[in-house]
């Protein structure tokens, strides 16, 4: 039962949804966090060197303190903030899909649990998916009514 609810659309949005109003209200506290994510679904403008990615575990934990914190916003389904690597400091601006965040942690207690197992990706495909079909029903109706024998089943209504 509960693997069907943590794959279920429904279950993920409202998880990105806690997860929204959690940041939201760490950035109003000015509090510093930490984010557990699942780090192949993270990306790195510019892209960081070969070996500092090869250093990440599955499961990367990242602290927003400091510089990294104030440079922190939300952007559509992404944290994004600016932090530095290794010895050298590399910098680099770091992209987290929200539904990738496992865990949020304040003061080393996790105060969020994102028990989702629907990735954004799989959200956004969705979410195309009803468009299409919201387009082709649109399409259809026009063909419908381009069609002036189809009219009497709309003059029916106007005699009444």
């Amino acid at each position: 039962m509960l693997s069907s609810i943590t794959k279920e659309r429904d279950f993920a949005l409202m998880m990105k949804q806690h997860l929204l109003d959690i940041l939201g209200y760490l950035f109003e506290k000015n509090q510093n966090f930490g984010i557990l994510c699942k780090i192949s679904e993270v990306s790195f403008n510019p892209e960081l060197p070969e070996y500092m990615q090869d250093s990440f575990s599955h499961l990367t934990l990242f602290f927003l303190a400091g510089y990294t914190f104030e440079s922190a916003y939300i952007e559509g389904d992404y944290l994004i903030f600016e932090a530095g690597f290794g010895s050298e400091n590399f910098g680099s601006v770091v992209s987290v899909p929200l539904l990738a965040i496992m865990q949020v942690v304040v003061e080393e207690t996790p105060i969020f649990l994102n028990l989702s197992e629907v990735s954004t990706e799989e959200l956004a495909t969705e979410k195309k998916e009803v468009e299409v079909d919201e387009e082709s029903l649109e399409a259809s109706m026009n063909v419908f009514l381009s069609n002036p024998e189809n009219q009497k089943f709309f003059d029916k209504d106007k005699k009444k």
